[in-house]
């Protein structure tokens, strides 16, 4: 069952200083205004009454600035203002998202009495000199650190991760794949990095000393990471950045990998490796029609029908027609000449 995640932005709150990609009022489309309990809970009131909410598996989430750098009496103000839905059992919990220098164990046990189950970390690269350019603050050793201390605290750990930053490499980020694996987080999300008007991003941009990932770059070094990962048992839950009504003005969006089904051009191109081998030689059929379980059917289209061109370039078949085979298990095809 998908989760029911109610978002309460609080949008650069709690943050030390600017990272080099951000900006947290586009991102989200929450102006940086102060959120306190009275807001938390209008908040929380206009969504358990709306249609869509599923109290079964609501979760509450603080995203959008740094939840554990901020003073502990406003910690327990936010919190506080939750717990009275969590007694009622409409939520399961709560998840936070902070950086990985900014806990200590005193926040550690005031998120853990107050039902935060997952902390999700901005890790971004375990590369130090990558995190150093886009002026993150912290090392990849504090973010080991972090995701050991709430392991040990009992807590659900995320990490979320962005490739394209400046000093980054395909070879780079993989490598930072592999040492997220090391440290077996719970889930994981992918934000490819993008030039945002008005960051330092977009000034380096400007003056042409940052290149971004295309699209088609980013669709590639993620498919490989969401492979890594979630063959290590490691769950991606998101990837690209989620459309805002803001971060889709004109101009707001200045270069990189934006699309607005990012996730499932990734998707689509892990699912393209896996039927690849499946698919005729070249040469060997004018027409064909497939099968394909009824799950993987969009898949196999993608996104605008873009994968029945991707098969015939593969193949120089045309697709005739696609369909659903109901014995065919996740991952197989059934190829008919026709």
């Amino acid at each position: 069952m998908k989760k029911c995640i109610v978002p309460v932005f609080i949008p650069n709150q709690g943050c030390p200083h600017q990272c080099l990609f951000c900006d947290q009022e586009k991102i989200t489309s929450e102006k940086h205004h102060h959120i306190d309990g009275s807001s938390v809970r209008m908040t929380i009131e206009k969504a358990v009454h709306s249609r869509n909410f599923d109290s079964r598996n609501a979760e509450l989430a603080f995203y959008g600035g740094t939840f554990t750098s901020l003073e502990t009496d406003r910690m327990n103000e936010l919190l506080d203002a939750v717990a009275p839905y969590l007694q009622k059992g409409l939520f399961g919990g709560i998840r936070v998202s902070t950086r990985p220098d900014s806990l200590d164990e005193e926040r550690l046990e005031i998120m853990k009495r107050s039902g935060v189950r997952t902390v999700e970390l901005g890790v971004q690269s375990m590369d130090d000199r990558v995190l150093t350019l886009s002026a993150r603050g912290h090392s990849a050793e504090d973010s080991v650190r972090a995701v050991h201390l709430l392991r040990q605290a009992g807590f659900s750990v995320g990490v979320q991760l962005m490739p394209g930053l400046p000093g980054d490499s395909e070879e780079t980020f993989l490598s930072t794949i592999d040492n997220v694996i090391a440290l077996a987080p719970d889930m994981a999300r992918i934000y490819p990095a993008l030039v945002i008007r008005g960051t330092g991003l977009a000034r380096l941009y400007q003056k042409e000393k940052y290149r971004p990932l295309t699209l088609d770059q980013a669709v590639e070094i993620c498919a490989e990471s969401c492979r890594r990962l979630e063959g290590a048992e490691i769950p991606v839950i998101r990837m690209g950045l989620m459309s805002s009504p803001t971060l889709m003005e004109p101009g707001q969006v200045l270069a990189g990998p934006w699309h607005p089904a990012f996730g499932f051009l990734v998707r689509c191109s892990i699912y393209r490796k896996v039927i690849e081998p499946q698919l005729p030689s070249p040469g060997k059929q004018q027409k064909i029609r497939i099968r394909a379980s009824g799950r993987e059917v969009p898949l196999l289209r993608g996104y605008k029908n873009s994968g029945l061109g991707w098969i015939t370039s593969r193949t120089g078949a045309k697709v005739v027609g696609i369909e659903v085979g109901p014995t065919l298990p996740p991952g197989k095809i059934d190829v008919e000449r026709v």
